[in-house]
This record gives C-alpha cells, sequence and structure tokens, in this order.
C-alpha cells in the first residue's frame, strides 16, 4: 500500500473499507466520556466543538459517521416512503453511526472497522437523520451480535432517550423537534447505507 503522508479528510478522503456495507470503516467525533459535542468541520475535516452538553445526557455509545455519505435525495425519499409522508428531505450530512464496544475508548478522532446491525429512524425538523447502529469487529462482548434485536433493550433505550432529548430544553419542552419513528434491524440499516452512498455519489463524484 502506498503511503499517504498528508492527512486525508475524514469525510471525503477515507475509504468505507473493501467488504461495505457489510463491514465498514468509520470515524468516530464522540466518545460515552466527552461532556462537549464534537462534531467534524465539514470544510477543513478537523475536529470542532459544537457545543457543550448543557444537560446530563450523554452518548451512551461511541458516535460517529460514515465517511463518503450523503443523507441527500435517495435518503429522504426514502425515508418519506418508509414513513408515509411526502415531505421528507435528507439532512446534507453523512450518516451518522452509533458502535457498541465492551472496552472503553476514550478519544474520538479515530477510524474503528465496524458491522452494522441496525438503526433508529430519527426525523429532526422534517429531515431524515438516521442513526445506524454497529457493532465493533472482534469486540469480547458485542462483536458476535448481528442483529440489533440481540442488543439488550436497555442499551436500545438509552439511545432512545439520548437522541430524543440531547437537543432539549428542560425549561422549553416546546423545543423539542426530534421523532424517532422506529428501530431498524441490519436489513434496513444496509439499505440506508446503500441510500446515502448513493447520494454521496450523486453529490460529490458524479460530473
Amino acid at each position: 500500500m502506498k503511503p499517504n503522508y498528508y492527512v486525508a479528510h475524514p469525510w471525503h478522503g477515507l475509504e468505507l473499507g473493501p467488504k461495505a456495507p457489510d463491514e465498514l470503516d468509520v470515524f468516530i467525533e464522540l466518545t460515552p466520556q466527552d461532556t462537549v459535542k464534537y462534531e467534524i468541520d465539514k470544510a477543513s475535516g478537523f475536529i470542532r466543538v459544537d457545543r457543550p452538553q448543557k444537560y446530563s445526557n450523554r452518548s451512551p455509545t461511541l458516535y460517529g459517521f460514515i465517511p463518503r455519505t450523503f443523507s441527500g435525495e435517495a435518503s429522504g425519499k426514502h425515508c418519506s416512503d418508509v414513513v408515509g409522508r411526502p415531505d421528507i428531505i435528507g439532512d446534507g450530512d453523512p450518516i451518522d453511526i452509533c458502535v457498541l464496544s465492551v472496552n472503553p475508548i476514550t478519544h474520538g478522532n479515530m477510524i474503528l472497522t465496524v458491522i452494522p446491525i441496525g438503526g433508529l429512524r430519527m426525523i429532526d425538523k422534517g429531515e431524515a437523520d438516521d442513526k445506524i447502529v454497529a457493532v465493533l469487529k472482534g469486540d469480547e462482548v458485542f462483536g458476535e451480535i448481528k442483529d440489533i434485536s440481540e442488543v439488550p433493550k436497555a442499551l436500545i433505550n438509552k439511545l432512545h432517550h439520548y437522541f430524543l432529548t440531547y437537543k432539549l430544553d428542560p425549561n422549553s419542552p416546546s423545543t423539542g423537534t426530534v421523532e424517532i419513528t422506529e428501530v431498524y434491524d441490519r436489513k434496513e440499516a444496509i439499505k440506508v447505507i446503500q441510500f446515502g452512498i448513493e447520494d454521496y455519489i450523486k453529490k460529490f463524484v458524479t460530473v
């Protein structure tokens, strides 16, 4: 393999891996230990502090995105078709991913090889904002899980609660804009990833 003497942009420069979408290389921005919300700066590729976590919620899993994916027209249409609402569009970001690992990984800004097992169909302000759930490849506890139905329900409930409340101001409950319409299986997760890859190619590759 020819060495890369320059730092690749995590969104555009990283490869998905030879077995994608069944097995993926993903980029992690945030860990359960983080008390601030980190997010990739789309222009530079560096990690930016998006906002402090104002309240008690912290991500219950490693959190990041799938390189070379984009939630665009195909992603929005798929979400619209599934939930039966014609007004949903993609949120314009790479597809998000939550990674289950028994071993504590204490900092982000890294690449992990993961296996998708399902996801949460999340809609935020009328935009598709899917959260793919995956396991760290080779993990001692989660590595053998093939589908999200095998994950302890308490952990899925934590993810559910986190995403429904992480933007919510407890002093103004009406500010909540997020809804999760379903928890879906591995087969559907693969579809969502494939639509994200299709949208990315259309947005950034096709001339």
